[in-house]
């Protein structure tokens, strides 16, 4: 009798102890969108595995759901209609926020913080804000939002700006190589660029503008619940340190607030 009381203690037990972890109604398996094209965020490796900071952060909130993950590789110019059409249950894909994004679709608390940062040779000083950059020669991709931003405050033109067809990696490299002085870009690809090639830059001075990335969800009753389960996910992540150790193994440093 003995014996069998404590069996039954012991299932109640274990069923209470595992309702803590897995919350009602929790998905076991849930479905991502992403690109798989876009690194250092969601890309296939060189075994052909999908990789990348946002790959590996809802891996990692996918073990603390005890769920599993399928991840969805789908085309950026249909990644949204896919998630209204269930294709998948949520998108991530470094996505900000915007008005109109924001009346259709759920967002989760943020796991990334991006942002324009000024960009300089190591042994560089003298270069705080956009100021600084009169006088000097400043790399820039051609018709980006980073290209727009400097020549909108180069009305004197007293910026030398030098526009590149090419790649991040090209202007870096001209950076270290002091054709150019400075450049202007998104801190977490510069992150990302320095960390896998060893290239001697820094950022400088404070970000001219913060962009947190978050996941997407659809607006309806499921994709609510499981947003609510993401971000006591992520809350749990940035506690335990998991967050931070992801980015300083992605990017260099501790983009996540």
């Amino acid at each position: 009798m003995k014996t069998y009381q404590k069996l039954v203690f012991m299932v109640v037990v274990g069923l209470l102890f595992g309702s803590f972890l897995i919350p009602a109604g929790a998905k076991e398996v849930f479905t991502v969108g992403t690109e798989g094209v876009y690194a250092p965020f969601t890309y296939m490796d060189e075994k052909n595995n999908l990789t990348g900071y946002d790959v590996e952060v809802v891996k990692a909130i996918a073990k603390k759901l005890h769920a599993e993950v399928k991840f969805v590789p789908t085309p950026w110019d249909s990644m949204f209609l896919s998630l209204e059409t269930k294709k998948f249950d949520l998108i991530a894909n470094e996505i900000g926020k915007n008005p109109e994004r924001e009346k259709k679709y759920l967002f989760s608390d943020s796991y990334l913080i991006s942002g324009a940062q000024i960009i300089v040779r190591a042994d560089k000083n003298g270069i705080s804000n956009l100021d600084d950059l009169k006088g000097l020669k400043v790399g820039i991709g051609v018709g980006s939002n980073y290209a727009q931003l400097l020549e909108d405050v180069n009305k004197d033109k007293k910026i030398d700006i030098k526009y590149y067809d090419g790649n991040m990696t090209t202007v870096l490299q001209d950076i270290v190589a002091g054709r150019i002085d400075a450049t202007v870009n998104d801190r977490l690809t510069v992150g990302y660029n320095v960390k896998k090639l060893g290239l001697k830059v820094k950022l400088v001075g404070k970000p001219l503008a913060l962009v947190p990335s978050f996941f997407v969800f659809r607006q309806d009753k499921d994709s609510g619940a499981l947003k609510e389960q993401f971000n006591k996910a992520l809350v749990e992540l940035k506690k335990d340190g998991t967050l931070v150790d992801l980015s300083l193994k992605w990017f260099g440093a501790d983009f996540t607030q």
